[in-house]
C-alpha cells in the first residue's frame, strides 16, 4: 500500500510514491512515448523532499543530529522547503541560506514553514532568477560560516551521499516498478546530480541497456565538455556551470541541451495541454524528451522528472506572456 492509499502519521510518510504520468497530448503522433514523474505532488512541492528526509534521518542514525540541534543548508529553495518540513516535524531549528536571485515564492514558503531565511546578494552582474555557480559559491561560504558559528549541522546536499541514496532507493525503484521495467531512456537536468545519479544507478543495475542522458542549458553544457557561453539561465536549482561533486560520468550515456525559450514554452504547454503546472526545469526536461521522441524508434519509452510546482514561479515570467 503506497502513501496515497493510507493514513499517514505525518507529512514525512507522504513523501515519494508520486505518480508517473503519460504525456499523451504532448507526444501525440510522435514515435516516442514520454512518461513524467510528478514530483510536484510531494508535500513540499518538489523532488527534494526525498533527499531532505533521507539526509536528516541518516544524520540522526549516524549521531550527527540530536534533539534541539540547529540545521543549516544552502538551497535554491526546494531542498530548503523539504528540510523545513522535516525539521518542523522533528523539532529542529532550520536556517536556509539562499541567493537573492532565487524566486521570492520559495523564500516565502520557507518562512511560512518556520525556517529562518538568510539571503546572500548575487555576485557582480547577477540577474534575478538566474543564479550562477559564482552566486552559489557565495551562498555556500555564508552557509558554512553560519553553521560553524552556531555549531550547527550543515547538510551539504552537493556532497552528501544520502542525496544519491534517496533517489536510488525510492525514485529509481518507483520508476522501474511503475513501468514494470519497460524503460528505454531516462533523462534529467543535473543540479546536485543526486536525482540523475541515484535514478540512473538503480535503472542500470536492473538493465544496463537503459540509456541515461543528462540535460543541460544550451549556454552551459559543462558536463558535455563544451564551452560555457553564459552561466546565467532560467533552470533554477540546476546546472551551475560546474561539475557537481556527486556526478558520475560512468552512468551518463549522452547529453542534451535546451534553451530558456524551449523550457518556458514547454512548461506553458504542460500547463495548457496536460493540466500540469510545473517549473522551468521540468519544462526543460520535457522539452528535451520531446526532441528525443521526434527522432527515436517507434514505441521508445522515455522517462523524465517534473521537478517542482509552477506555484513557486508565479512572480516570474514563466506563465506571464509578454
Amino acid at each position: 500500500m503506497n502513501n496515497r492509499s493510507k493514513v499517514c502519521s505525518s507529512a514525512l510518510e507522504a513523501i515519494g510514491n508520486t505518480p508517473l504520468i503519460r504525456l499523451a497530448r504532448l507526444d501525440a503522433d510522435l514515435p516516442g512515448q514520454i512518461y513524467a514523474k510528478a514530483e510536484f505532488l510531494s508535500p513540499g512541492g518538489s523532488m527534494k523532499d526525498r533527499i531532505a528526509r533521507q539526509m536528516i534521518e541518516d544524520a540522526e542514525r549516524a549521531g550527527k543530529l540530536k534533539p534541539g540541534d540547529t540545521v543549516v543548508e544552502v538551497t535554491s529553495g526546494n531542498t530548503g522547503i523539504g528540510l523545513a518540513i522535516v525539521c518542523a516535524i522533528k523539532g529542529y531549528r532550520f536556517i536556509a541560506v539562499m541567493s537573492e536571485g532565487n524566486s521570492p515564492e520559495r523564500r516565502m514558503i520557507l518562512q511560512a514553514l518556520g525556517a529562518k531565511v538568510e539571503l546572500v546578494p548575487q555576485g557582480p552582474g547577477g540577474k534575478p532568477g538566474q543564479v550562477t555557480g559564482q552566486d552559489l559559491k557565495l551562498v555556500e561560504e555564508r552557509g558554512r560560516q553560519i553553521a560553524q558559528e552556531l555549531q550547527a549541522f550543515f547538510v551539504d546536499q552537493f556532497h552528501n551521499p544520502s542525496n544519491v541514496a534517496a533517489h536510488a532507493a525510492t525514485t529509481g525503484q518507483e520508476i522501474w516498478d511503475q513501468l514494470e521495467g519497460k524503460i528505454d531512456i531516462f533523462l534529467d537536468v543535473v543540479g546536485t546530480a543526486g536525482t540523475f545519479v541515484g535514478v540512473a544507478s538503480t535503472l542500470k543495475a536492473k538493465n544496463p541497456a537503459i540509456r541515461c542522458l543528462a540535460v543541460e542549458p544550451a549556454s552551459a553544457p559543462v558536463l558535455a565538455g563544451k564551452p560555457v557561453t553564459s552561466p546565467q539561465h532560467k533552470l533554477q536549482g540546476s546546472s551551475y556551470a560546474m561539475i557537481p561533486g556527486l556526478w558520475r560520468q560512468d552512468l551518463c550515456d549522452g547529453y542534451l541541451t535546451v534553451t530558456d525559450e524551449e523550457a518556458v514554452a514547454t512548461a506553458r504547454r504542460l500547463a495548457a495541454e496536460e493540466g500540469l503546472l510545473v517549473g522551468y526545469t521540468a519544462g526543460g526536461n520535457v522539452a528535451a524528451a520531446l526532441k528525443l521522441a521526434k527522432e527515436c524508434a517507434p514505441g521508445t519509452t522515455i522517462v523524465t522528472i517534473l521537478c517542482d510546482s509552477g506555484m513557486k514561479y508565479l512572480s516570474s515570467d514563466l506563465f506571464v506572456k509578454s
